[in-house]
C-alpha cells in the first residue's frame, strides 16, 4: 500500500551546494542551495528564486563558485542557507569561514569547502517555475585531503551531506557500496 502525497518536491537524495559570489562592495556572499546540479560535461544548472542577493551578484559579476560542503561545516553552511544577505550584510563573516579570490572567475573560493567548481555564467533563464542559472565550469579545485593515492577525487573523503526535503534533515554521505558500470554488469549476461 502506498500513501498519496500529491505534488511535492520529494526526491532524495538532494545534494547540498554552496554558491559563492561577491557583493557590489567586494564582500563575500555565500548561500546554500539544493535544487541544481550537473547538466552537461562542463555545465551546472542552478534553480534559484530571483530575489536572492546571490542572484543579483551573479547577474552583476557573471561568475560564481559552486562548492560541496563537508559535515565539519554543517552549522556554518546551514546558517548560510537560513540567513539572507539582503538583510544581513555580515552574513559570511558570522560563520568564521575564510575566502580567497579565484584566479579564474570573479568569485570567492571558500577555503573550508573541499571541492569547488569555478564557473562563468552561460545563461540566465527566467521561467514560470523560477530562475535557472546555467554556468560553465572553467576549473575544479580539490583539497589534497579528498584525493586518493592516484591523485583522483575520492567522494568518500568529501564527508558531504545531503538534504532531505521530506523532513528537512541532513544526512552524511561517505560509504561506497558499489562500482558504477560494474555492479550490475552481471545482469547483462542473462
Amino acid at each position: 500500500m502506498k500513501k498519496d502525497f500529491g505534488v511535492k518536491p520529494y526526491l532524495f537524495p538532494m545534494p547540498t551546494y554552496m554558491i559563492g559570489t561577491y557583493n557590489e562592495d567586494d564582500t563575500v556572499d555565500v548561500m546554500m542551495m539544493a535544487w541544481g546540479g550537473i547538466c552537461a560535461e562542463d555545465m551546472v544548472a542552478l534553480n534559484l528564486e530571483a530575489d536572492h542577493k546571490t542572484v543579483a551578484n551573479i547577474r552583476a559579476r557573471g561568475a560564481f563558485t559552486l562548492a560541496v560542503p563537508g559535515t565539519d561545516t554543517l552549522e556554518a553552511s546551514d546558517f548560510l542557507g537560513i540567513a539572507t544577505a539582503n538583510k544581513m550584510a555580515d552574513k559570511f563573516e558570522r560563520t568564521g569561514l575564510h575566502a580567497v579570490k579565484s584566479s579564474r572567475v570573479d568569485a570567492p573560493i571558500i577555503e573550508e569547502y573541499p571541492l569547488t567548481l569555478e564557473c562563468t555564467v552561460e545563461r540566465m533563464e527566467d521561467e514560470p517555475y523560477g530562475l535557472r542559472v546555467l554556468g560553465r565550469i572553467v576549473n575544479v579545485l580539490a583539497d589534497d585531503q579528498i584525493l586518493d593515492d592516484q591523485g583522483k577525487i575520492d567522494a568518500g573523503r568529501l564527508q558531504t551531506f545531503l538534504f532531505d526535503q521530506m523532513q528537512n534533515g541532513y544526512y552524511a554521505v561517505g560509504e561506497k557500496i558499489g562500482q558504477a558500470w560494474h555492479s550490475g554488469a552481471g545482469l547483462m549476461k542473462k
